[in-house]
């Protein structure tokens, strides 16, 4: 077990705890980009990364030096989805929701056609 900060009673036990950035690819800094969460725009020291029942997780030390985490999901810790930015935002519906609703509507309209209207 590691102390993730002074005086931290928290542990991680999915990896040595680090502030010091950029040692394998990461950053020394993390963005709160979820758009309703109360921290949005705001920056913080990026700790750790791990995986806390089967949620991908963040570290950071906020701003009382307390080690808090959020989905890493919330974050711009990853690289922006080129389909994101090209489409000005996340799409709606997923691909294969989308074609199983033309499947239906096509089923639907085939039992239709080949009945008589009263």
């Amino acid at each position: 077990m590691w102390p993730l900060s002074p005086g931290s009673s928290r542990s991680c036990p999915c990896h040595e705890s680090s502030t010091a950035p950029d040692q394998h690819g990461q950053p020394g800094v993390v963005r709160v980009t979820h758009p309703f969460h109360p921290w949005h725009g705001r920056e913080f020291a990026f700790v750790d990364r791990c995986l806390a029942w089967d949620v991908d997780r963040v570290s950071f030390l906020d701003e009382n030096g307390e080690v808090a985490s959020l989905p890493a999901a919330w974050t711009d810790i990853d690289p922006v989805d080129p389909f994101v930015v090209v489409a000005d935002g996340p799409c709606p519906f997923r691909v294969q929701d989308l074609l199983a609703a033309a499947d239906l509507l096509d089923a639907l309209r085939s039992r239709t056609v080949g009945k008589k209207m009263p």
